[in-house]
């Protein structure tokens, strides 16, 4: 039907990956596309992270590998995968662990947007708040230096479907 390949959607926090994941997962399938779809956060959660790696990207690779195999072997051709990645080597390493072509997708969001998101988000607990506002203009400038993308896509208040249709579209993903 399709080769198999997969597409990372990156970002900062708050930039609506994880949502945006989910609309394409949806997409796909309306289209009859088999897919899966991979957030990141979830491969990676598990405390103490080790000394040297304090988001655990090892952990995240490791269980990416096992979980794409998976759902490869199950007859997925399109792995959709939320998350941040920060240098052209982890990008790397995520190919490999994937075994199939990746595609990366940077959501940008502009800093009020974000600002409203974080809040929203984070209402209940001002320290979560201030070290994801931190996190996410950190974040924003190692995603500019480090360049790991194929194609950018600007949001701003697109629900997920609208950002998953031009993530669609940017990347050549349409059905």
């Amino acid at each position: 039907m399709y080769p198999a390949r997969a597409l990372l959607v990156t970002g900062t926090v708050g930039a609506g990956k994880t949502s945006a994941a989910d609309a394409l997962g949806d997409l796909l399938a309306d289209a009859r596309v088999p897919n899966a779809v991979l957030d990141l956060d979830w491969l990676r959660r598990s405390w103490p992270s080790p000394p040297g790696d304090p988001f655990n990207s090892a952990m995240a690779v490791r269980n990416m590998r096992s979980v794409a195999r998976n759902y490869l072997e199950a007859g997925a051709v399109r792995l959709v995968l939320a998350g941040v990645i920060e240098s052209l080597e982890e990008r790397r390493r995520y190919r490999e662990a994937l075994g199939v072509e990746l595609t990366v997708c940077r959501l940008r969001v502009e800093p009020a947007t974000l600002r409203r998101r974080l809040t929203r988000r984070h209402d209940d607990d001002e320290a979560r708040l201030r070290w994801h506002l931190a996190r996410s203009g950190e974040l924003d400038g190692i995603l500019d230096e480090a360049g790991v993308e194929d194609v950018t896509v600007h949001v701003a208040d697109d629900s997920p479907a609208q950002v998953a249709a031009a993530v669609l579209t940017a990347t050549g993903w349409a059905p």
